[in-house]
């Protein structure tokens, strides 16, 4: 007897994994975890001003030793030059994701990041809870020391 077919809605992932992952290998970029995890790999203070955009793999990839490849970054254009400095960290710390010498240096290209979601402002504390938390505190002599422990706790009790 032949299995029934599935009758329940697959997953989006499945269904546009392929896709998605042969617009990456046109990009140069074995899998995509470069670019979803690229904040991971070189630090948010980098990844804030720029992005992978492609790969660039040297012709002649058939000998044993591959030379390395050529990472193109998308960079803000004020933070191009800050960049730039970076590029040693930058060419490590992605080195050091793939675990191979894959990347040998980094091309500039100034434009626009995508867009991004911005993360939002924690709300001001309340004064309330900051002078009843405080209240609560054993004896502390500096008073600074004192309101800063009682905001810290009006914070953590907040989330």
């Amino acid at each position: 007897m032949a299995k029934p077919s599935r009758s329940f809605p697959r997953p989006l992932s499945e269904l546009l994994g392929a896709t998605i992952a042969e617009r990456f290998a046109q990009q140069g970029f074995a899998s995509r975890e470069l670019v979803t995890r690229w904040a991971d790999i070189v630090g948010a203070d980098i990844a804030a001003h720029c992005e992978p955009l492609r790969i660039q793999w040297p012709r002649n990839a058939d000998t044993d030793d591959p030379e390395p490849a050529t990472l193109v970054l998308r960079v803000e254009g004020p933070a191009a030059l800050e960049i730039q400095h970076q590029s040693a960290v930058i060419l490590e710390r992605v080195n050091r994701f793939f675990g191979w010498q894959a990347i040998g240096c980094l091309a500039l290209r100034q434009a626009p990041l995508r867009k991004r979601n911005k993360p939002k402002r924690p709300e001001a504390l309340n004064e309330e809870e900051v002078s009843q938390i405080a209240e609560k505190l054993p004896e502390i002599a500096d008073d600074s020391l004192r309101t800063a422990v009682a905001r810290l706790g009006a914070s953590v009790k907040r989330k």
